[in-house]
C-alpha cells in the first residue's frame, strides 16, 4: 500500500545495512528454496492461464489468497524468524512467508526466481491521518475496530488535506540494491522495483476524518461539502502521480502483482505497444478505484459522489479494475461507463447473477467468497464447497472468473481450515462443466 491512512510514512534512513554472518546463511538457505520453487515449469504455466483469464480468454478460473492473519498461521515453526538484523528480519519474513504459501495455500500463485530490491521512495502522505480510538479482540492482530474522531467539517477543513511531495531517495536505494545482490546476487537476481499498482481508494480515506455517518448525511445535507472533499483528494492523488511519473518511478503490475483488490495483473494487453522500457508511464499500467462505503448508496449519487469524480484518475490507465465490499449487482450502467474496465470485484454480497446478466463476459469477475466461514466455532468444508460451486454453475462456463479469498480476519488458530478452503477451491475450478 503507498499510503497508510493511520499513521505517516516516516522517513527512510540512508545507511548501509549490515548483515551478520548468521543471518547471512539463513536468508540465502531461504534464498535458495525460492529459487527451486520459482525455477519450477509451472510458474510459466500459471502465469499463462492468469493472462488467459485477463485477456478475456480464460481457460479455467483461477483461485490465490491475499490479506491472511500471518499471526494465526504458525505450524512447525515455519513463520518462526531467526534472524537478528532488522533488515535481515525482513526479508526473512518476506520469504517466509512466499514459501509457507506456496507449501499450503498455493492455489495458482506464481514464485519469482529473483528478488525484488524497492526503491527508496518516501511521499509526504496527505497531511492528514485517523484520530482513532480502538478496540482489539484479538493483542496479536492487527486487525482491529476502530471510532473515527471528526476532523473534517467544513469547506476550511479541507485545507488539512495536503498535496503529497515524492522523493527518491537514491543513496538508501544503493544501500539496499548492496544488501540484496551482496546477500542473495550469486543465487537470486535482485531487481530494483519502483512503485508499482497503486491502492487508489478516496472514500477509505474520506471517512476517516469525517466519521462514516457525518459523510452519510453530508450527501444529503451538504453535498458541496463532500464534492470538494472528493476533488480534492483526487487532486492529492493525480498530483503524486504526475510525480512519480516526472521523475520516473514507476515500475509495471503486468505480473504476479495484485491489481485492485483482486489477483495478479497479467495480461498481454499491457503493458501496450505505446511503451518504451525506460520510462513507465500510466497508460502502461493498471488503475483502480472502489467506494467500499456505497454498499446502500444510490446509483446515481454513487455516480455523482464517486465514480464522477474517480473518472479523472481510471481515464489515466491501461486497464482499470473497480469494486472492493460494495456490491455492484444495481450499478451496471455506472461500471459501463467506466474506461477500459476489465475486472469487477464481486463482494460476498453482490448478487452475482445480475451483475453477470447485465455485464456478460466483457470483464473479470474477482469472486470473493466469505471469509466469515473460516471464523465458525466449526469448520463445515462441504459448505466452502456449496458456495464455490454456486458461483461456478451460475457462471456455466460463460464467464471469466477468479476467486479472491481476502479479508481473513481469523481461522480461530485452525490454518488447516484455509489450507483445505484452498484445495476445495483448486479442485472445484478444474472441473469440467457443460457450458
Amino acid at each position: 500500500m503507498l499510503h497508510d491512512p493511520s499513521h505517516y510514512t516516516p522517513m527512510i534512513p540512508s545507511r548501509e545495512i549490515s548483515v551478520s554472518g548468521k543471518d547471512r546463511d539463513i536468508l540465502r538457505t531461504l534464498a535458495e528454496r525460492k529459487l527451486r520453487i520459482g525455477s519450477l515449469p509451472i510458474q510459466q504455466e500459471t502465469a499463462e492461464l492468469w493472462t488467459g483469464l485477463n485477456d478475456l480468454k480464460s481457460q479455467r478460473p483461477m483461485v490465490w489468497v491475499n490479506e491472511i492473519c500471518w499471526h494465526e498461521m504458525v505450524v512447525n515453526h515455519e513463520l518462526t524468524l531467526q534472524c537478528e538484523g532488522e533488515w535481515a528480519r525482513e526479508q526473512e519474513s518476506a520469504l517466509r512467508r512466499e514459501i509457507y504459501q506456496w507449501e499450503h495455500l498455493r492455489g495458482d500463485m506464481v514464485v519469482n526466481p529473483w528478488i525484488e530490491c524497492p526503491l527508496a521512495i518516501h511521499s509526504t502522505d496527505f497531511g492528514i491521518i485517523e484520530d482513532t480510538d480502538i478496540v482489539r479482540t484479538d493483542e496479536v492482530s492487527d486487525i482491529v475496530s476502530r471510532h473515527f474522531h471528526v476532523q473534517i467539517e467544513s469547506l476550511e477543513d479541507l485545507e488539512k488535506i495536503q498535496m503529497p511531495r515524492i522523493t527518491h531517495h537514491k543513496q538508501a536505494t544503493a544501500h539496499r540494491y548492496r544488501a540484496f545482490t551482496d546477500v542473495f546476487g550469486d543465487i537470486l537476481p535482485a531487481r530494483k522495483i519502483g512503485q508499482t499498482h497503486i491502492w487508489f481508494t478516496p472514500w477509505d480515506y474520506l471517512i476517516r476524518w469525517t466519521g462514516i455517518e457525518n459523510a452519510m448525511m453530508a450527501i444529503c445535507h451538504n453535498p458541496g461539502l463532500i464534492h470538494a472533499a472528493v476533488e480534492r483528494l483526487v487532486d492529492a492523488w493525480m498530483v503524486e502521480l504526475d510525480q512519480f511519473v516526472k521523475r520516473n518511478l514507476l515500475s509495471l503490475d503486468c505480473s504476479n502483482i495484485r491489481v485492485g483488490s483482486g489477483g495478479y495483473g497479467y495480461t498481454s494487453e499491457l503493458p501496450g505497444s505505446h511503451y518504451n522500457p525506460l520510462t513507465v508511464r500510466p497508460h502502461n499500467m493498471w488503475g483502480c478505484s472502489n467506494a467500499q462505503i456505497f454498499a446502500d448508496v444510490s446509483p446515481e449519487m454513487h455516480w455523482e459522489f464517486a465514480v464522477e469524480h474517480e473518472l479523472r484518475w481510471m481515464d489515466r490507465w491501461g486497464l482499470n479494475y473497480y469494486g472492493c465490499c460494495e456490491p455492484l449487482h444495481n450499478k451496471i450502467e455506472i461500471l459501463r461507463r467506466i474506461p477500459r474496465l476489465r475486472k469487477v470485484s464481486v463482494s460476498p454480497w453482490c448478487d452475482f447473477q445480475r451483475l453477470m446478466e447485465g455485464l456478460g463476459d466483457t470483464v473479470v469477475y474477482s469472486i470473493k467468497p466469505s471469509p466469515a466461514i473460516l471464523a465458525e466455532n466449526e469448520w463445515q468444508p462441504e459448505r466452502a464447497r456449496a458456495e464455490i460451486r454456486k458461483i461456478l454453475d451460475i457462471a456455466a462456463g460463460q464467464a471469466h472468473l477468479e476467486f479472491i479469498m481476502k479479508d481473513i480476519s481469523t481461522v480461530r488458530y485452525h490454518p488447516q481450515r484455509l489450507w483445505n478452503w484452498v484445495e476445495i477451491a483448486s479442485e472445484e475450478v478444474r472441473i469440467k462443466r457443460p457450458k
